[in-house]
């Protein structure tokens, strides 16, 4: 898999879980409050920016976390939330997100 379409993988990933969380949570219909359309688009940029995608499969398994503090606080209240729902709304994006963190920690075993 190349390099943009891992970040576009990554960005659309955050981005439905946002949305989902943002429906959930602040009962949005179609798009999102101000707070998670401007955490959503910080998210975008991280990814990015990101120097180390082409090694690592999603932010969320990512061990320098670029993230602000508190952008990162709220990221990992959207993943907490949105995580297991996901399976639910888009069982495909959930199942791969499974697979290639396993994927990556198997990975990360043989390593040490």
């Amino acid at each position: 898999m190349n390099l943009q379409t891992k970040r576009a993988r990554e960005k659309e990933l955050v981005s439905e879980m946002i949305a989902l969380y943002c429906r959930k949570k602040h009962h949005t219909k179609s798009t999102l409050c101000p707070t998670c359309a401007a955490l959503n688009r910080y998210a975008r940029q991280r990814s990015d920016q990101c120097p180390f995608m082409e090694t690592k499969t999603f932010c969320s398994n990512c061990k320098v976390h670029c993230y602000q503090a508190d952008k990162r606080a709220q990221i990992r209240e959207v993943m907490r939330f949105a995580g297991p729902r996901l399976f639910f709304i888009h069982p495909v994006v959930a199942l791969r997100h499974v697979i290639e963190t396993k994927k990556e920690q198997r990975m990360l075993e043989k390593t040490r």
